[in-house]
């Protein structure tokens, strides 16, 4: 900052404001702080932010200016502000103007934001003339992302363009001392959206009150279809068995855990044993659904989610959830208005067709969606020292807050992400925009919503790409998507080098570093796949120094629908004695079958080589009995966890030593340890533990001796086998313990839904090294 006139002589000033600052009651703060002040000027929002002039008083001026960054609203993220000195035209009065017209989006959206408390209040006081309005909003809170369609964000340029404020509503928006000045969705009963329900087999209106229909209908244990801020949502009652065994059957979803919604705090104590780190989460604005270990006394449906020891929880978001959750009185499942793995319904008419087969009802309303985004998903782990929130699944409340390229780009990029998980990332400058979760791209609707989603953003923040970061493997859908582009540089960044650099670009780190990349498959450069790495690189590039000792994959990918394969593979690898099947899984695969598998594993025909550390976790769950098929990713992973016994002290022993230059974990005396326990008898929880355990212990070693090797301190953990609590707490804690520092993601997943962000941050080096 500059420093100016004095107290006394007349001073004006022009501030340039860039970041979150638009949606989020930034103009409004500056008026009424230059009110406050006696100061004249204006301020407005533009492609690059805000932008805002003011005039008087020397010292008034020089006390605005110290007190702009120090007191924004809580929702706003400054992330530049510069000064500079205008001369002075003798303005007295400050406006908020209209934005300029014709400019170029450059500036952040804000995420979609939780209802306030001061809107809750309005919602419930019957004399309030918003008393029970689901769409009340303010400048606090209310939805953002997935309404807007060009920057800058004005009502014109939102799907709420269709509703015009009423004389009141207007009233609220132009007084600088209404909580409502500016805010751009501002509506009420009167002039605003408002809810329908509706019969899926015959479209029409509902003959009663939506909300209490919809109430009614979930009371009797039918199932309905909501209309949230980002898409639809399946609910039922969370307590009543055959409503969520109906609900699983026609989402063909047979068996991955369902999410909850509990109406507040001390309702999702209920069902979950909360610590201060869950409850800040459940309870922060972005209202992530938050993985917690669940109390079994809990009135939960066995069928929600069986298997596991958590329960994925999340408070109401929005008004109409508040409303539901208050009338109906219990908590409901509230799982994504979809069938499998298809993307999730956010379009009238699609969802009408969608899920007509599914709900008995359809509680919507008349406010489009512009961006379909799903919940978010956290837990709380402590990798790195003290218990800190985990992204698991970064989407709604999150998206689409930029983060920091730590050399930044000096060419405009696209980064395509993975094929699982799917997100992708836009980057210019300094700053790049990590998209909403998009899914699996292994199906047309999602390839379609992912390329709608990369124009969206591009039209959002103005970028042109003119290199596009792509995975090594040939038949993603994201690297073809890549690959069809013309006009672009090409930059090809392997699969665990990109979640490699996602963590240190997260903490603003270059490298170099030791990375422990356990996840299910990924490309690997020797054209096999990856899955248990131990890299040395930084943001540039990185080596292969280490690796999960490779198996066979046995029949390609049917081996991960079955992890009994796996288990077939690695007994085999390990010399085991005993040929035949299993005990545990003795009921469950035919003998010949086994054999037949397990020599495919032993010839390695249409078997590729794996170092899946996945894999390995699949093979263990399948010995103890936990899974021989599985119906969704990581599932055998999941329940192996869940079934560890945490009074167990014991490990089994991962050989890890050196071979031909490169460090091998050899997990082949820890599977031999496993069968030999199942035939004592000894408890799979013992057993799981003791894996674990031993697997951390191994990886501890692997990277203390690869930092040695290379005289470096800094050690990233990622990929998707790391969300597993167990082994990535005890891995960190081995890792701090040896004298390292440890890196681990936070504000994006370990799974492949941080890739494109590393994709983005290795383009941006090597542009810049060139």
């Amino acid at each position: 900052m500059t420093g100016g006139a004095a107290a006394g002589a007349r001073r004006r000033a022009r501030v340039r404001v860039q970041g979150t600052v638009q949606g989020v009651g930034f103009r409004p703060y500056v008026y009424r702080l230059a009110g406050e002040l006696g100061l004249g000027g204006y301020v407005l929002n533009d492609a690059d932010g805000v932008l805002l002039e003011v005039e008087g008083d020397g010292g008034a001026v020089a006390t605005f200016l110290e007190r702009l960054p120090a007191q924004v609203p809580s929702l706003a993220v400054v992330e530049h502000l510069g000064t500079e000195e205008r001369p002075a035209t003798g303005e007295t009065g400050f406006a908020i103007r209209a934005s300029p017209a014709g400019t170029t989006a450059r500036t952040p959206v804000s995420a979609d934001i939780a209802t306030c408390a001061a809107c809750l209040r309005e919602l419930r006081d019957p004399a309030d003339r918003r008393y029970r309005y689901p769409f009340t909003n303010c400048t606090d809170c209310g939805p953002r992302f997935t309404i807007v369609r060009e920057v800058p964000y004005d009502r014109p340029r939102t799907t709420m363009a269709g509703f015009q404020m009423c004389g009141r509503c207007r009233a609220e928006y132009d007084d600088p001392a209404d909580r409502r000045f500016h805010a751009q969705p501002n509506a009420c009963p009167d002039c605003g959206p408002s809810l329908r329900l509706l019969e899926p087999a015959e479209p029409q209106l509902h003959p009663h009150d939506p909300l209490a229909g919809a109430v009614a209908a979930l009371e009797a244990g039918r199932i309905v279809a909501i209309k949230g801020i980002g898409g639809y949502h399946l609910a039922c009652r969370a307590d009543i068995e055959h409503a969520v065994v109906r609900l699983r059957a026609a989402k063909q979803r047979d068996e991955r855990p369902f999410a909850l919604m509990a109406a507040d705090v001390d309702r999702a104590r209920e069902l979950v044993a909360l610590g201060p780190e869950e409850e800040e989460l459940l309870t922060s604005a972005a209202r992530p659904i938050v993985l917690v270990e669940r109390v079994w006394a809990a009135p939960v449906a066995a069928s929600v989610a069986r298997g596991s020891r958590e329960l994925g929880v999340m408070l109401p978001y929005s008004p109409l959830h508040h409303l539901l959750l208050a009338d109906l009185g219990k908590p409901i499942v509230l799982t994504s208005g979809n069938r499998s793995d298809e993307p999730i319904a956010f379009r009238d008419a699609d969802a009408l067709e969608r899920l007509q087969t599914i709900a008995d009802l359809l509680l919507t309303h008349d406010r489009p969606i512009e961006t379909r985004t799903d919940d978010s998903v956290a837990r709380v782990m402590s990798v790195c020292g003290p218990p800190r929130p985990v992204m698991l699944r970064r989407s709604r409340g999150y998206v689409p807050a930029s983060l920091p390229l730590p050399a930044g780009t000096r060419k405009q990029l696209l980064a395509v992400g993975a094929e699982a998980k799917n997100t992708f990332c836009l980057a210019k400058g300094e700053r790049a925009w990590v998209s909403h979760h998009i899914g699996d791209l292994d199906n047309p609707e999602t390839l379609r919503s992912f390329s709608e989603g990369i124009e969206h953003f591009r039209r959002l923040f103005d970028v042109v790409p003119e290199v596009v970061a792509h995975d090594l493997h040939p038949d993603y859908g994201s690297t073809r998507y890549a690959l069809a582009l013309e006009r672009v540089e090409l930059i090809a960044v392997q699969h665990h080098h990109a979640h490699l650099a996602a963590c240190l670009a997260e903490h603003g780190e270059d490298g170099p570093a030791i990375g422990a990349i356990f996840d299910g498959t990924g490309f690997g450069t020797d054209g096999t796949l990856w899955g248990g790495e131990i890299l040395y690189g930084d943001l540039a590039g990185a080596q292969r120094v280490g690796a999960l000792r490779a198996v066979r994959l046995p029949g390609g990918a049917a081996a991960i629908r079955q992890p009994w394969r796996m288990a077939c593979a690695w007994l085999a690898q390990a010399d085991e004695q005993h040929s035949e099947v299993p005990p545990a899984l003795a009921a469950r695969v035919d003998p010949q079958r086994w054999q037949q598998v397990r020599q495919l594993s032993l010839s390695g025909l249409a078997s590729p080589l794996t170092t899946s550390a996945g894999r390995l976790f699949d093979a263990v769950a399948a010995l103890c009995g936990l899974r021989s098929q599985i119906t969704f990713e990581g599932q055998a992973a999941i329940e192996l966890e869940a079934a560890c016994d945490p009074h167990e002290r014991g490990a089994y022993a991962i050989e890890v030593d050196t071979v031909d230059g490169r460090i091998v974990l050899d997990p082949r005396e820890a599977l031999r340890a496993v069968a030999t326990d199942l035939r004592a008898g000894t408890a799979v929880g013992v057993i799981a533990t003791r894996f674990h355990t031993g697997l951390a212990q191994a990886t501890v070693a692997a990277c203390a001796r690869a930092a040695a090797d290379r005289g470096v301190e800094l050690v990233v953990l990622s990929g998707g086998v790391f969300q597993n609590r167990r082994l990535a707490e005890a891995t960190g804690e081995g890792l701090r313990a040896a004298g390292l520092r440890v890196l681990f993601p936070q504000r994006l997943p370990p799974g492949d839904g941080g890739i494109s962000f590393g994709q983005a941050a290795v383009a941006a080096r090597r542009l810049a090294d060139i």
